[in-house]
């Protein structure tokens, strides 16, 4: 992850993720129980997925899989700048967290990524 990336997180913020991130399968799903409830609210829903499908991708390298993922355990923390419950604007900080490391990593993120996430949400 790199250094500007990671500094928009407080101390808290980052312990919380690490500590998030540790337990790959409860946070992949808490992320799709989270996702699933919000999905049909928010238009970066897509790009939450594609995001983690390419961080689940084992040819994703390293440092892009980290920048995903803490991205995606922000969305997935109850704390958060912006409460998510607030109308209109409470998932702006999730879409920034998200926006900021997609643009960090675009190049990784593959079309399959793209149409798996399609897919997924279709189902949802």
């Amino acid at each position: 992850m790199s250094q500007g990336f990671s500094a928009r997180f407080s101390r808290e913020e980052m312990e919380a993720i690490r500590k998030s991130l540790r337990d790959e399968t409860r946070f992949g799903a808490d992320f799709m129980v989270r996702l699933k409830r919000v999905a049909k609210r928010i238009p970066f829903a897509e790009d939450l997925l594609a995001a983690w499908f390419c961080a689940r991708d084992p040819a994703t390298p390293r440092r892009v899989r980290l920048t995903l993922l803490a991205a995606l355990g922000y969305f997935v923390l109850p704390m958060d700048a912006i409460p998510d419950i607030m109308p209109l604007i409470g998932f702006t900080d999730d879409a920034a967290v998200i926006a900021a490391a997609i643009a960090a990593v675009a190049g990784s993120i593959k079309p399959e990524h793209r149409e798996r996430a399609k897919t997924t949400l279709a189902g949802l």
